[in-house]
């Protein structure tokens, strides 16, 4: 099969002729339709990531058909149309007993522990507790947006941010997972504040549910101006960059009790952002993080999502062949534009 390979970190991955892979006793292999670029494979290829071991192919956010299943699989056949969370789990360890698969203890993540799906085909294990069923009418591009940022979004803003209507959300940054917690933040009834440094965002965000916005680059103060718009503070509020000066605006502008989430990656230098914590202490603030969202969450979102009251293909932003997608894991590096990249062309 084609697939992006990179042998070393930093270095150009390349389109290379590889092996394909094989089902194990408790997995699937996936014809890819389709897979999402996203800020956490740059960081994976950057060697952000101690999982990853090399030569690799990244990828993580996918979605196609099923064409292959192991012996130990009961729920899953050829020709079913799937995704799957970028976070696998194993279905065994205490967390997911709990119904907490996102932090699975022994987790299996494409693109990460494993080979991905920049690629013709990509091994999934765990494949009963870990897929989910595509409904005919979600295209596969659409279904592969889903796949870290929208659905690490809907479990930040709906269960670890529990958002309920009329209450002040503020978003920091205004990418792929940003947008995604604005769409949803707005659907649950929630006003929203979009912080970002871009203009065309910024209207963007207004578009898609944002009730005001605040540059970052052209106000004195974020925290400020967060506050004077909300009159007093978000009652949840989110980064969703990844950088100290996000995460700690982000708890700074929250009023009493309220709660901020952590869903930015903060790797490499980013590691150890400074916290308020005498703020944190003086008005007893939640601080939770976010990774992904389980399986049998999945149906709630995809609800809202036949309902009409989210429509994540709004997210969507250029179509692209596999060769185009090394240069565009590159760059990045930088700040996404507006829209989720996706491969839709092996």
């Amino acid at each position: 099969m084609k697939a992006v390979v990179f042998e070393k970190f930093g270095e150009a991955p390349q389109i290379r002729t590889v092996p394909d892979p094989a089902p194990s006793p408790q997995g699937v292999v996936i014809k890819v339709e389709a897979t999402g670029l996203c800020r956490s494979d740059w960081h994976g290829w950057m060697g952000h990531d101690p999982d990853i071991r090399l030569p690799h192919v990244p990828g993580h956010e996918l979605a196609g058909i099923v064409v292959a299943a192991g012996r130990q699989v009961s729920r899953w056949r050829a020709g079913q149309r799937v995704t799957v969370p970028f976070v696998a789990a194993c279905g065994r360890c205490f967390e997911c007993a709990s119904g907490n698969q996102q932090v699975c203890e022994h987790q299996f993540q494409p693109g990460f522990t494993a080979w991905g799906s920049f690629a013709e085909y990509v091994a999934i294990d765990f494949a009963d507790t870990n897929l989910v069923a595509l409904p005919e009418s979600m295209d596969f591009a659409t279904a592969a947006s889903l796949g870290c940022r929208f659905v690490t979004s809907f479990r930040a803003v709906v269960d670890q941010g529990s958002v309920t209507p009329g209450e002040w959300v503020a978003v920091h940054g205004c990418g792929g997972v940003g947008l995604s917690a604005i769409m949803i933040a707005s659907a649950m009834g929630a006003n929203v504040v979009a912080v970002d440094l871009t203009d065309d965002k910024l209207d963007f965000a207004r578009k898609i549910g944002a009730a005001a916005t605040v540059n970052a680059g052209k106000v004195e103060n974020v925290v400020k101006a967060i506050k004077q718009i909300t009159n007093g503070g978000a009652h949840m509020s989110m980064d969703a960059l990844g950088h100290p000066t996000t995460c700690y605006n982000s708890i700074s502008c929250l009023r009493r009790r309220g709660r901020h989430v952590q869903v930015g990656l903060m790797l490499g230098d980013h590691a150890k952002a400074a916290v308020p914590m005498s703020k944190v202490i003086a008005y007893e603030l939640e601080i939770r993080g976010s990774h992904g969202m389980q399986a049998h969450r999945y149906g709630a979102m995809m609800d809202m999502i036949a309902a009409g009251r989210l429509k994540p293909e709004l997210l969507i932003g250029p179509e692209m062949g596999l060769e185009d997608a090394p240069a565009a894991l590159m760059a990045m590096g930088g700040f996404e534009g507006i829209g989720i990249g996706v491969v839709t062309r092996f």
